[in-house]
């Protein structure tokens, strides 16, 4: 009986599983250093120092559709309140590969960094003109082998777009008919077919669309191997806190996630509760969270963490003013 229980556990330590395990990931604080480097910097403006940190958080995965998590570990993720078991693929897509995912993440970033820097420069009073653009297409996805990365879109279904929520939305009209796509690639107009399919309710290209801008200074922003787009509100609030003289949140650490868009929107975003986690331990002052996460979030608070929600940068930077000059932090509605 024994042998057959050691025999048993020993299996559970090594069958691979259909799962895999968030965790609270590292904290990135953007007005400092990475590897040597300033995670800001500029060699068009002056970039000042500050006694502020504005940390970007994130989560931690373990498992892939290569290397799965064990039963024990997965177990003993279920019994742990600061694990989540995610089935493999809500995470990892079958017709994707580790691969491509990890790309995807990373245009995701590039894309997301270009948008806070956009949504920062505009706060300070710049005037951005921006492109719609095709990042990255995924393989063996509708646009693969049609659209290619640096193409600029122009229209589709003979409509012109000149956002991302105007392509996303003639897509959906779409309803999974062929579709043509106009873009300017290398200065030369084509016109493009594309068959969209259905990806849980939403109609997809499989093309990650951004914008390039024409910024008027340059701004490096520079996070290692983080990927995906939540880093992008804490990334404007530490461009702004670095373009400006003083500490914008004085000496207090303020930590956070969210989209951003180059007006200043702030988008929701995974992982919220473990992001909380991530900030309470790392001494957060203040955690910022999307709006559209208020629900998630609420019944998530670590003891000890303040968070407010916001709705956009002008909210945000509300909020570190409050923080800043000791005032009631605004309480949280979801409404």
């Amino acid at each position: 009986m024994l042998s057959l229980a050691v025999i048993t556990l020993g299996s559970l330590a090594v069958l691979p599983t259909g799962y895999v395990i968030e965790r609270p990931g590292q904290v990135f604080d953007v007005m400092g250093e990475i590897s040597g480097q300033k995670v800001i910097s500029s060699v068009d403006v002056e970039v000042f120092e500050t006694d502020s940190r504005f940390d970007v958080t994130t989560v931690s995965l373990l498992g892939n559709r290569e290397s799965t998590p064990t039963w024990v570990q997965v177990l003993w993720a279920w019994a742990d309140p600061e694990q989540i078991v995610l089935p493999l693929d809500d995470v990892f897509p079958p017709n994707l590969t580790t691969a491509e995912i990890r790309a995807e993440s990373t245009a995701q970033m590039e894309v997301s960094q270009q948008d806070a820097i956009a949504a920062a420069l505009t706060q300070l009073g710049y005037e951005i003109p921006r492109t719609l653009y095709v990042a990255s297409v995924i393989a063996d996805a509708p646009s693969s082998g049609i659209l290619v990365a640096g193409d600029f879109v122009v229209s589709a279904r003979g409509t012109e777009v000149v956002t991302f929520d105007e392509l996303k939305g003639q897509i959906q009209l779409s309803e999974g008919n062929p579709i043509v796509i106009e873009v300017l690639r290398e200065g030369q107009p084509l016109s493009l077919e594309v068959t969209p399919e259905r990806r849980e309710t939403d109609w997809v290209i499989g093309a990650m669309v951004g914008y390039t801008y024409d910024f008027p200074v340059e701004i490096q922003l520079q996070l290692g191997d983080v990927g995906g787009p939540s880093g992008g509100l804490m990334f404007s609030l530490g461009i702004l806190d670095a373009l400006s003289e003083g500490s914008m949140a004085d000496s207090y650490h303020v930590s956070g996630t969210g989209t951003i868009n180059s007006a200043g929107e702030v988008g929701l975003i995974g992982g919220v509760g473990l992001k909380m986690i991530a900030a309470k331990n790392s001494g957060a002052d203040l955690f910022l969270v999307p709006q559209g996460n208020c629900e998630e979030a609420i019944g998530q608070i670590p003891e000890g963490l303040s968070v407010v929600t916001v709705r956009d940068l002008n909210e945000a930077l509300d909020a570190v003013q409050a923080l800043r000059e000791g005032n009631q932090l605004p309480a949280i509605s979801c409404n």
